[in-house]
C-alpha cells in the first residue's frame, strides 16, 4: 500500500508511568512529532503522509495531559524534566534507539530540550514558532512580574480552574476562536499575550466571518469533540510548571545544541512579539551552531504547520534529507 494513502495508525503504548496515545505512519528513520497547546497528535496529521511517503516513519503522540494520554492529577507531574522523559520512553516504546524531534508551540520547548538532554536519542530536532533559548538567570514569571507585568496570558494559567473554566464554558467557541485568532487568517488579528482586564483569555477574540480552509467546521469539531471530554486542565498545567522547570534545569545554565537543527515561524505568529523571542532568534549563531535554517514564512501565524503545511513540509523533509 503507498504509505500517502494510508491513514495514521492509532495505538496506546506504555511509556513510563503514563499509556500515551501515538498516530504512527510509514517506516524507515523516526521522526517525532510534539504538539501544543491546546492542540493533539493531528495537529500533525498534514506531515505525516508526506512524511511517510518520503520514506520516514512519522510518529505524533497526545503529549501528557492530552487527549488519549493519561493526565496525572498532581501539577508538579508536568515539568520539562517529565515531558522530555515522556519523549526518551516513547522513542523506546516505538521500538528505537533514536529519533528527529520536531515540536510546536509548548512542542517545541519539549523538542529543544530532549535535543539538548540526550543528543544520543535525539540526533537532529526541528522547532517551530517558539525560538531555543538557553536557560539564564532569571525564570520567566519572576521577570514579568519584576517589570511590572502581571496581566501575561502565562500569569493567568497559573491558578488552578480559574483558565479551565473560561476555555470549557463552550469548547467549541474555544477552538474557533483561538485557531482563528492566533492565526495570520484573522484581517484584524488581536495581539495575544496581555489579558484585557475583567475580560479573560479569550475576551477581545472576534469570531471568524468565514473559516479558513485549514480550520475548517470539521476539524474544529474533531479538537471540541476530545477537550469536551478531557478538559484543558492536563495542557494548562504545563504553563503552572514553568518556575518548577526553571529551576531543575539549573544543570543546563547556559548549554547549547550541537545537533542539527531547523526553526520555522510565521511572520504573524504573536510569539515572536514576546519578550525575548527577536533576540533568542538573533543569538542562534551561538546557540544553535548547527543550525540548518530560521525560517519565518510570511503572512503565516501561530498554527504554521496547518497553515503552511506545503511549505513547512517542503522545509521539513529538506531538513531530513541532508542529515
Amino acid at each position: 500500500m503507498n504509505p500517502a494513502a494510508a491513514e495514521p495508525r492509532l495505538e496506546t503504548l506504555q511509556v513510563g508511568a503514563i499509556r500515551m496515545q501515538v498516530a504512527t505512519q510509514g517506516s524507515g528513520p523516526l521522526v517525532l512529532m510534539c504538539h501544543g497547546f491546546p492542540e493533539l497528535w493531528c495537529s500533525w496529521r498534514a506531515q505525516m503522509a508526506p512524511l511517510a511517503a518520503a520514506g520516514y516513519r512519522a510518529a505524533a503522540p497526545d503529549m501528557r495531559g492530552y487527549g488519549g494520554t493519561d493526565a496525572p492529577l498532581e501539577i508538579d507531574a508536568y515539568t520539562l524534566l517529565h515531558l522530555v522523559g515522556d519523549m526518551v520512553g516513547l522513542v523506546k516504546a516505538l521500538g528505537e534507539t533514536r529519533a528527529v524531534i520536531v515540536g510546536h508551540d509548548w512542542g517545541a520547548p519539549v523538542a529543544w530540550h530532549a535535543a539538548l538532554m540526550r543528543p544520543d536519542v535525539f540526533h537532529a530536532v526541528a522547532g517551530m514558532s517558539v525560538p531555543f533559548a538557553v536557560r539564564g538567570s532569571t525564570e520567566l514569571l519572576a521577570a514579568l512580574h519584576s517589570q511590572g507585568i502581571d496581566d501575561f496570558y502565562m500569569q493567568y494559567f497559573q491558578t488552578p480552574g480559574v483558565a479551565e473554566a473560561e476555555l470549557e464554558r463552550d469548547v467549541t467557541a474555544t477552538i474557533r476562536l483561538l485557531g482563528f485568532n492566533a492565526s495570520g487568517d484573522s484581517p484584524d488579528k488581536v495581539a495575544f499575550g496581555r489579558i484585557p482586564h475583567g475580560k479573560g483569555f479569550l475576551g477581545d477574540l472576534v469570531e471568524p466571518t468565514v473559516l479558513p480552509a485549514w480550520l475548517s467546521a470539521d476539524n474544529i469539531a474533531e479538537y471540541a469533540s476530545v477537550f469536551t471530554r478531557t478538559g484543558f486542565r492536563g495542557g494548562l498545567n504545563w504553563y503552572r510548571n514553568l518556575a518548577r522547570s526553571w529551576d531543575l534545569l539549573a544543570p543546563w545554565r547556559g548549554a547549547v545544541i550541537r545537533q542539527p537543527s531547523l526553526f520555522i515561524a510565521g511572520s504573524r505568529d504573536d510569539v515572536l512579539t514576546f519578550p525575548h523571542s527577536l533576540r533568542n532568534i538573533e543569538r542562534f549563531t551561538q546557540t544553535l551552531p548547527a543550525l540548518r535554517g530560521s525560517h519565518i514564512l510570511d503572512g503565516a501565524g501561530h498554527w504554521i504547520q496547518r497553515e503552511r503545511a506545503a511549505a513547512v513540509n517542503a522545509l521539513l523533509l529538506e531538513f531530513l534529507r541532508g542529515l
